[in-house]
C-alpha cells in the first residue's frame, strides 16, 4: 500500500543528505584552496576568474557552473531535460556555500609545506565524501558531473572515466591560458591539481564504501 508519509520522509532525507554533501563538497574546495598548492581541476577556472574578476570564489564557481549548465543545452538540445535546469539552483547554492566555508576555515594555517600538503590531504578527503554524499541521495548532479554525462551521450563509445580526464584537461588548459593573459603568471595550476586528479576518484571509491552501510540503514 502506498504510504505518502514514508515517501515523504525519503524524500526529505535525500535532501538534508544532498544539502550536507555540497556543503562537505565545499569544505573540501576550501581547504584545497588554502593549500596553496594548486587547486583540482574542477575548481582551477572559478579561481583564476575569481582573481581575475575580483569577483568571490563562490560567486565565481556560480558564474563557471551556470556556463556548464548552458553548454549542455548547446550539447542536449530536445534531449535536455527541463528538469535538469535546477542545476543552476544547485551551483547557487555550491557557490554561496563555498564563501560560507571560507569564512568558516579562515586562513588556517599548518607551518611549511608539510603542512600545505595535510591541508591538501583534508581537502582531497572531504571532496571525496562530499561527492559520495550528494551523488547517493540521486536528486540532481552539479554541474561538473551531469556536463561529463552529457558529452559521454554525444560521444560514440564515450567512457565516463575518459571524458572526464579530457573535460578536466581542458579546464586546466583554459584556466592557465586565462592566467597567463590576465595575470602574467601561472595561478591556481600545482603540483596539487594533478595529486587532486589522480586521488579524488581514488578516494570516492573509498568513501563510498564506508557511507553505503549507513546510508543502507537510512534508507538511502
Amino acid at each position: 500500500m502506498y504510504n505518502s508519509d514514508v515517501t515523504q520522509n525519503r524524500w526529505f532525507r535525500r535532501i538534508l543528505l544532498y544539502v550536507l554533501g555540497v556543503f562537505v563538497l565545499s569544505l573540501g574546495a576550501v581547504f584545497t584552496v588554502r593549500a596553496n598548492l594548486g587547486v583540482s581541476p574542477t575548481q582551477v577556472v572559478p579561481f583564476v576568474f575569481s582573481l581575475v574578476s575580483g569577483l568571490t570564489l563562490g560567486t565565481s564557481m556560480f558564474v563557471v557552473l551556470t556556463i556548464f549548465t548552458l553548454i549542455q543545452i548547446a550539447l542536449l538540445r530536445k534531449s535536455f531535460k527541463p528538469i535538469q535546469l535546477t542545476q543552476i539552483a544547485m551551483a547557487f547554492l555550491f557557490g554561496y556555500l563555498v564563501d560560507f566555508s571560507l569564512f568558516l576555515v579562515g586562513n588556517v594555517q599548518i607551518p611549511g609545506y608539510f603542512g600545505q600538503l595535510v591541508k591538501l590531504a583534508i581537502g582531497i578527503i572531504l571532496t571525496a565524501a562530499g561527492v559520495t554524499l550528494h551523488m547517493r541521495a540521486r536528486i540532481v548532479n552539479l554541474p561538473p558531473e551531469a556536463l561529463t554525462t552529457a558529452i559521454v551521450s554525444k560521444t560514440p563509445n564515450g567512457e565516463f572515466h575518459k571524458v572526464r580526464i579530457i573535460q578536466d584537461l581542458t579546464l586546466v588548459i583554459i584556466a592557465s591560458v586565462l592566467s597567463f593573459m590576465a595575470l602574467e603568471g601561472l595561478y591556481g595550476v600545482r603540483e596539487g591539481t594533478l595529486i587532486s586528479a589522480i586521488l579524488v576518484g581514488k578516494c570516492v571509491q573509498y568513501t563510498n564504501c564506508v557511507f553505503a552501510p549507513v546510508m543502507k540503514k537510512l534508507g538511502l
